[in-house]
């Protein structure tokens, strides 16, 4: 593998998606893969970046699963440690049918029950990061990790802290999950603000910094963390606004039919960082980030599947009344004919 330009650091986790319906109904379940950070590794490696996927898997077949599904993605998992002792995270994700069955969902819906207590990830810490992990995070240009891995364990947020402290670019974003801070949810906001102040790029949802710094406001957030140089804001109206230093940006999102939700935050990810990789400008890095966020919101599972990074290129360059008007499943159906 090359040198990898990126490195993620977190949990990856086995998914078994229900049939839609009530989720005792269900007698088959599909496998597939998910977690925040091999995500966006693997969006990374969709368009081009060379990436790393640093993590704890059990000794186990959905273990050896993860890590088969990131490396044919063409994703580098040589820093994953295999844990003897401690078992692979999995999630059950529902889906719903609108059936009107008092436990099934409204068609479209879904909900996810966690099975990541005590999971191989969770022992992630500074004193089991081995010595290919170390040496992928010190050649890398970008260190990516979220709050889910924050708040996983104890040791596993002393092992961002400590990833914090290296001179590599720190991506973070903050991916609030309030059941993982059920047993110390007073402490969330301290920890969790630790961690922004301390990243080089920081990207949250208005509606989850609300829950945990009090307020959805931009300029308040702004004003709250000056640190980061570049702070990305996910706002309810569908903008993105974009701070790089003291300046400000708001980039409206594409109009678009959503199929579902789960990954769109990490696809956002991948196409933001690839911009910022690329030298792009604030405008067009959230524009990368739109663009992949469409592809998961589009379809259905965890991990979006983006379009090449020629055509993502040349729809971030498109001026703004072109940009307003974009239609992206058109555009996704062509692949590659774009409007100029």
């Amino acid at each position: 593998m090359k040198t990898p330009r990126a490195v993620c650091v977190g949990e990856g986790l086995v998914v078994l998606v229900a049939e839609p319906g009530p989720l005792e109904s269900s007698g088959t379940f599909h496998r597939t893969s998910g977690g925040a950070e091999a995500n966006v590794a693997r969006v990374f490696a969709q368009l081009g970046v060379d990436a790393a996927w640093v993590s704890r898997v059990g000794n186990d077949g959905f273990g050896r699963y993860l890590v088969r599904q990131l490396a044919d993605a063409g994703v580098d998992t040589s820093g994953v440690a295999i844990d003897d002792a401690r078992p692979t995270g999995m999630y059950i994700k529902e889906r719903g049918s609108g059936s009107g069955d008092r436990y099934d969902l409204a068609s479209g819906e879904s909900a996810m029950t966690y099975f990541r207590a005590g999971s191989a990830a969770s022992a992630l810490s500074p004193s089991e990061f081995n010595e290919v992990a170390s040496d992928l995070v010190s050649r890398a240009d970008l260190i990516h990790f979220t709050g889910i891995t924050v708040a996983i364990s104890d040791s596993a947020a002393e092992l961002t802290r400590a990833l914090m402290d290296r001179s590599t670019t720190v991506s973070f974003d903050l991916n609030y999950r309030p059941a993982l801070w059920k047993s110390r949810s007073g402490t969330a906001a301290d920890v969790l603000g630790e961690h922004v102040r301390g990243s080089d790029v920081v990207s949250m949802g208005s509606d989850e910094a609300a829950l945990v710094f009090g307020t959805s406001d931009p300029a308040e957030l702004r004003e709250m963390f000056p640190q980061p140089q570049h702070l990305v804001i996910k706002n309810d109206a569908h903008t993105v606004t974009a701070f790089e230093g003291t300046t400000r940006f708001d980039v409206p999102a594409l109009k678009l039919d959503v199929v579902e939700k789960i990954g769109a935050g990490d696809a956002f990810a991948g196409g933001y960082l690839t911009g910022l990789l690329l030298g792009r400008g604030a405008v067009e890095r959230v524009r990368f980030g739109h663009l992949c966020a469409a592809g998961a919101l589009a379809g259905h599972g965890d991990i979006a599947s983006v379009l090449p990074l020629d055509v993502l290129t040349r729809l971030a360059e498109l001026d703004d009344a072109e940009w307003a008007t974009l239609d992206y499943a058109a555009t996704a159906a062509r692949r590659s004919v774009v409007p100029r």
